[in-house]
């Protein structure tokens, strides 16, 4: 019998000569050669080659970034990018107003020039950095991520920034701090929803510290390869794929380095419906409604039959680790 070796490594028999002993041996490869992960490596690769194949469309609306491709495992989702109308127009911030509509029609009035992030707390070297000096710490990568709302709705926007710990490194945390914590500017002159008694300003959020040195989590400068839109949080905001859309601050002004967990704005606002991790669960309902699933804006109607949750909103396999033996329900 004619037995072929083949560039994977599997014997191919004659259609004509297959014989038992042959579909044993075939099988008997093929388990080994997926033993050895070379079938993960060989998914993993073509999924990243069908992901960056992908066509970020440049909306040509302000001014564009030069940005490279991300090469962090699970940065670039193969879902359909949201349209950028969409996630420019359907927003939440606050300090522009609580309808999704309010911040595309309200933003225009945030300067965001001059800009500078202080960095403090329990670090070697704090500093005050202008907004054109952080940007040059990293080269600015495109990384397609989904977005998860605790209100149950999602998109999928491709964002522009470098990991979080390139800062984190550079100002090197003292031994003992354990958490960073972001405040967000808040303007009463440009923001004119800054006052409201909906929180309490200047919006605060935080991480701990392995989570800000995950390297999925994003210092965000852009969105569809140009500068964000004031509405999305311009001129820098964070964003970490793995927990709900709020954890992600925008606009931010300053980062602080604390021991203890920072208190953050929600969290202050309604401590049983917004804890501080606040990771995607869908396991772990709102008070008011459940996270099992969610609509995707731009694509799903309000009487579609909604998509399932995933779990850290399908990061698990990057970030579960992370949360290992911790009571997900009671550290919602």
């Amino acid at each position: 019998m004619l037995i072929k070796t083949g560039r994977d490594g599997f014997q191919h028999p004659h259609s004509s000569e297959i014989t038992p002993r042959a579909v044993y041996e075939d099988r008997r490869n093929l388990l080994k050669w997926m033993a050895t992960g070379a079938a993960g490596a060989a998914l993993a690769t073509w999924a990243q080659r069908e992901a960056l194949a992908q066509q970020v469309q440049r909306p040509g609306k302000l001014a564009q970034l030069a940005v490279v491709r991300s090469t962090v495992p699970g940065a670039v989702t193969m879902e359909k990018v949201t349209e950028y109308k969409d996630a420019s127009t359907y927003n939440n911030f606050y300090e522009f107003g609580t309808d999704k509509s309010d911040p595309a029609k309200n933003a225009h009035t945030l300067k965001t020039n001059p800009w500078t992030v202080e960095v403090e707390g329990l670090v070697k070297k704090p500093a005050k950095y202008a907004l054109e000096d952080l940007m040059k710490m990293g080269a600015q990568e495109e990384r397609i991520y989904r977005l998860r709302c605790v209100e149950g709705w999602s998109m999928v926007v491709p964002w522009v920034g470098f990991s979080l710990s390139k800062l984190v490194e550079k100002v090197e945390p003292l031994g003992n701090a354990k958490y960073v914590e972001f405040l967000t500017l808040a303007d009463k002159a440009t923001m004119p929803f800054v006052g409201s008694r909906v929180l309490d300003w200047p919006y605060a959020e935080g991480l701990r510290m392995d989570e800000a040195m995950h390297p999925l989590t994003l210092l965000t400068f852009g969105m569809y390869g140009e500068v964000l839109p004031n509405q999305n949080g311009a001129p820098v905001r964070l964003v970490v794929p793995w927990k709900y859309g709020f954890k992600s601050a925008k606009s931010i002004v300053k980062i602080r380095f604390t021991e203890q967990m920072p208190k953050t704005a929600w969290n202050k606002a309604a401590a049983n419906e917004y804890g501080f991790y606040s990771n995607v669960n869908p396991e772990v309902d709102h008070p008011r409604w459940s996270q099992a699933t969610e609509r995707r804006i731009g694509e799903d109607g309000l009487f579609a039959k909604k998509r399932k949750t995933l779990m850290f909103n399908g990061y698990e396999a990057q970030v579960g680790q992370m949360y290992a033996g911790l009571d997900l329900k009671k550290n919602f």
